[in-house]
């Protein structure tokens, strides 16, 4: 038998490519109960209208601890409700350190927040912290205002600015994918 007619070894399939891990986002405010739901429960309507929950992650703390295990404000319960988005499954709770290791990106609604998660942040942390309007080019506000102290408008109004930075944000991380 010639060296040809040898019976050759199989040739290995070549292995399916490692799904890439979802790209995870941390909507950030005070309390967790007001805005950061919303805009965890208004991009996660998003993520999911468009098919993409294997691909990136939502979810949203608060800096301070007042309201852990709270559900949100019924008011911004009830205005998310009116516009079709869902947030009575979720949850206060607080920043913590592992949320650094675990998310790509951690946006606060203000500036205030914003310098406490900046303090809190390992140095070692790769992802991108900054404000969640930074993703709403069209917006000229640079912050989601507190609507927990006003009247039931403020609570449209953060829904309005979450939703053209959702859509950003979606865009941007899609870009980057």
């Amino acid at each position: 038998m010639s060296k040809s007619d040898a019976p050759q070894p199989a040739t290995p399939e070549p292995a399916a490519p490692e799904p890439a891990a979802p790209q995870r986002v941390l909507f950030v405010c005070l309390g967790n109960i007001c805005r950061s739901p919303t805009a965890e429960g208004v991009f996660r309507h998003l993520i999911a209208s468009r098919g993409l929950e294997h691909r990136i992650e939502a979810d949203s703390c608060g800096t301070a601890e007042w309201h852990i295990g709270k559900a949100p404000d019924a008011r911004s319960v009830a205005a998310a409700r009116r516009r079709g988005y869902s947030l009575e499954s979720l949850r206060a709770r607080q920043l913590c350190w592992e949320d650094f290791y675990s998310f790509d990106y951690i946006l606060a609604m203000d500036e205030s927040n914003l310098d406490n998660v900046r303090r809190q942040a390992p140095l070692d942390y790769a992802g991108h912290i900054g404000l969640f309007l930074d993703f709403a080019a069209e917006v000229p506000e640079r912050e989601v205002p507190d609507p927990y102290y006003g009247t039931g408008d403020g609570f449209v109004r953060v829904l309005e600015l979450v939703e053209a930075a959702s859509e950003g944000l979606l865009a941007t991380i899609l870009q980057h994918d």
